[in-house]
């Protein structure tokens, strides 16, 4: 940011002012669409409301938003929260491990979607250099994401309770064996319903598109609108290097980098091109700072519940 010159980037917020509160408010549609395409893993006999799960969904983006856990440690406390809410242990477990099969599949689709939307807008040679990069990492990740899902099709969980079981002998590791047969079962009871996979997939898909309109609305409030086209290329390459980043918390840095490297292809500074990624970073603290307090004081609230009991 330093080189981009500090004044220009505070000026720019200053511009934007309060039409973050709109950008941090429209963050909810990409939300509750994810919530949808997640509900429909979840059994339906032992299903939690939609206003529950939206909570849900809300704390486990909170906490993988600004929790130095990999962006995992979110999707752990989510099963354990729909756990408690009356769905069986395997069955929150495989509509997680289902949940993030289809976030990451859709979300391959969604910046291959971008990628043709770059090409068909321009055909230079810088463009068709960075359009060959985002390819190559597609590929990449979509290897990545074939393993996963044949993994998942062999029955990952049961093998990884076996070979824990042969290096750990205890009747704890044997028991947590058996669970993660039924999770497989449970993981398998998803695929096999293709109507309801297939609806996921339109959600989650919808929710990625819907994501653009931050992109569209922060350039708004800076002054310096964008087309729907540009808005949704950016935003499907942001969408991109967060998968690339999984292991950086937040992807701090890169998908700063990367809106840079990307916004110069419509002629966006490099000033205003951290403001998209500004923009993100005060929604992300705005919608999950209270997220993490409401998640602590529940916690709390259930912990000193229990030790009059002991």
């Amino acid at each position: 940011m330093a080189d981009a010159g500090w004044a220009a980037v505070l000026e720019a917020i200053a511009v934007v002012g309060w039409g973050l509160v709109p950008v941090t408010a429209f963050h909810l549609f990409p939300l509750a669409f994810s919530m949808l395409s997640w509900r429909e893993m979840v059994p339906a006999a032992s299903r939690p409301s939609a206003g529950l799960l939206l909570w849900n969904r809300y704390i486990r983006e909170s906490i993988n938003s600004l929790l130095p856990v990999g962006q995992v440690g979110g999707d752990l406390v989510s099963v354990q929260l729909l756990h408690r809410w009356g769905t069986p242990g395997p069955a929150a477990a495989a509509s997680m491990v289902t949940d993030l099969t289809v976030g990451l599949v859709t979300q391959l689709m969604f910046v291959f979607a971008g990628l043709v939307a770059l090409l068909a807008v321009s055909t230079d040679p810088g463009v068709r250099m960075v359009a060959g990069t985002v390819l190559a990492g597609l590929a990449v990740l979509a290897l990545m994401a074939g393993a996963f899902v044949a993994a998942q099709r062999r029955g990952m969980f049961a093998l990884i309770g076996r070979v824990a079981g042969g290096l750990i002998r205890d009747e704890r590791v044997v028991r947590i064996a058996g669970h993660g047969v039924r999770i497989d079962a449970a993981v398998h009871a998803v695929y096999a319903d293709r109507a309801g996979l297939a609806r996921a997939v339109l959600w989650r898909l919808t929710g990625w598109i819907a994501g653009t309109g931050e992109v569209w609305l922060l350039m708004h409030f800076l002054g310096k609108p964008i087309t729907p086209a540009e808005a949704f290329i950016l935003e499907s390459f942001g969408a991109g290097l967060r998968a690339a980043a999984f292991l950086v918390p937040g992807a701090i840095g890169v998908l700063e980098a990367g809106f840079v490297v990307f916004g110069a292809l419509f002629g966006i500074t490099a000033s205003d091109a951290l403001l998209i990624a500004l923009g993100k970073r005060v929604r992300e603290l705005a919608l999950g700072v209270p997220g993490l307090v409401a998640w602590q004081l529940g916690e709390g609230r259930r912990l000193f519940g229990r030790q009059p009991a002991r």
